[in-house]
């Protein structure tokens, strides 16, 4: 069971997050917790004045942009993105990432990828020095992919789940997909894995986020800490 945020840093950490946010930005919103925390801080800046456009990655977060009155945007109307906020399940000292536990994954890379500096909100507990040490990594695949991207990700080392909504019927994605929460020890070479996940016939994405963060700002007990990523 992963420990919950304690909601003081994830406004402290939206907070300081804010200060790289400059009038008439367009910005990329993530889904989740500290993302949610995030569009709360903006859409108070918002009012206090602040012009901003917004692209969000999920129903979610676009049902509450709206109701903070952000102005949200598609990716049609839009040519840039300056900068992308978003939550991480785990982080590496190397900012490698594990997302998707709110399973929005693939949203959030079409729209981290668009962003030239993509930002990540966490509070302490979802430092790891490997990926794989607290969460498993999210698989978004085709429905009917499913029962053979099971057997090939445990295969590969992964004890594999569906994940499921309270009902008991399978989760569904924005984009109409299922997500598998595959579990893996400690992983030594994330990129490795991702290709062999990716290999998978009906894999749509992964929860992988390798190379991708710029800047991770931890919100820790009254401070905000920055990690950039390591040259090279």
């Amino acid at each position: 069971m992963t420990a919950v945020p304690d909601p003081q840093d994830l406004d402290r950490v939206a907070r300081h997050a804010l200060r790289m946010v400059a009038d008439g930005m367009v910005l990329g919103l993530g889904t989740g917790r500290a993302a949610e925390a995030f569009i709360h801080a903006l859409g108070a800046r918002a009012r206090a004045g602040l012009r901003v456009r917004v692209v969000v990655t999920s129903t979610r977060s676009d049902a509450l942009a709206r109701r903070m009155n952000l102005d949200v945007a598609s990716l049609e109307d839009v040519d840039r993105l300056d900068l992308a906020f978003d939550g991480a399940d785990e982080v590496t000292p190397a900012l490698a990432l594990t997302k998707g536990l709110g399973g929005a994954l693939l949203r959030e890379r079409v729209v981290a990828s668009e962003a030239s500096r993509f930002v990540v909100l966490v509070t302490p507990e979802k430092l790891v020095d490997r990926l794989g040490t607290r969460v498993p990594v999210p698989v978004e695949v085709v429905p009917f992919a499913s029962p053979s991207a099971l057997r090939r990700l445990g295969a590969i080392g992964a004890t594999p789940t569906l994940r499921r909504q309270g009902s008991g019927a399978p989760f569904v994605t924005d984009n109409q997909h299922w997500i598998i929460d595959a579990a893996f020890a400690p992983i030594d070479d994330p990129a490795a894995l991702e290709a062999s996940i990716r290999s998978i016939p009906g894999v749509v994405d992964t929860g992988l986020f390798l190379g991708m963060a710029s800047l991770v700002l931890v919100g820790d007990g009254g401070a905000v800490r920055e990690i950039r990523r390591p040259p090279g």
